[in-house]
């Protein structure tokens, strides 16, 4: 999507509704909530299919035919399969997170994208429903310590507390279909996969390399919506 952001309103006006992604969680602001459950994941390894390099990204796929690699729980009604999951991540270790937390920002943040499998027959068709989708958000921190491997429940962290709102793609189309799922507690990545993630970035041979920073978005107003956690 070449456009930069700050542009995205003209083609998509979706862009300045009322529930976009991301936003900054002020801790002191979220609503405690009782009947939120605890987060229920079940993530099989062996339905990993592809790596794809996307040019400003990399995405790891997933075959969700049925009901191998599924989240259930927490705020959500019904059975949501993996689908892909992707990194977002900046120029240097103190940024690239497109959420922030009272302000501060990640080194990177993983999206796990699952969609409603009770009651839509395929991603594409939950796309832009309401309740169409919902992103296990991770955040990373970078620090001295090995990366494992792609085994997506290597990727979280050992508490599953999370904070959730109702958002939206933080790319275009920017579909206000997103149940966002944000784990509080970050893991912590090596200083140096987060510079092989910067080496991915460039672009082809003889151009200049694409700054990652534009394809982060800025959080944008919570306009009335409640963080719950």
């Amino acid at each position: 999507m070449g456009s930069r952001p700050d542009h995205w309103h003209k083609l998509y006006p979706i862009a300045n509704g009322d529930r976009q992604s991301p936003i900054d969680i002020k801790t002191k602001e979220v609503k405690k909530d009782a009947s939120l459950g605890l987060l229920r994941i079940t993530w099989k390894p062996s339905t990993c299919k592809e790596i794809v390099n996307v040019g400003h990204s990399f995405h790891v796929n997933f075959e969700d035919k049925d009901n191998q690699s599924v989240l259930t729980g927490g705020p959500l009604t019904g059975t949501y399969r993996l689908r892909q999951f992707h990194f977002h991540w900046g120029q240097n270790d103190e940024q690239g997170s497109e959420h922030t937390v009272d302000g501060q920002k990640y080194a990177s943040e993983l999206h796990l994208i699952h969609w409603n499998a009770d009651k839509y027959s395929n991603v594409a068709e939950a796309f832009d429903k309401p309740d169409g989708l919902a992103i296990v958000t991770v955040f990373l921190k970078g620090k001295q310590a090995p990366f494992s491997d792609f085994d997506p429940s290597s990727l979280l962290p050992k508490s599953l507390e999370y904070w959730t709102y109702n958002g939206s793609l933080t790319h275009p189309p920017l579909h206000e279909s997103v149940i966002w799922i944000i784990l509080k507690e970050p893991i912590t990545i090596s200083s140096e996969q987060l510079a092989q993630f910067r080496t991915i970035l460039s672009s082809a041979e003889g151009e200049a390399p694409c700054p990652i920073l534009s394809n982060h978005r800025q959080p944008q107003p919570l306009k009335g919506r409640v963080v719950r956690g």
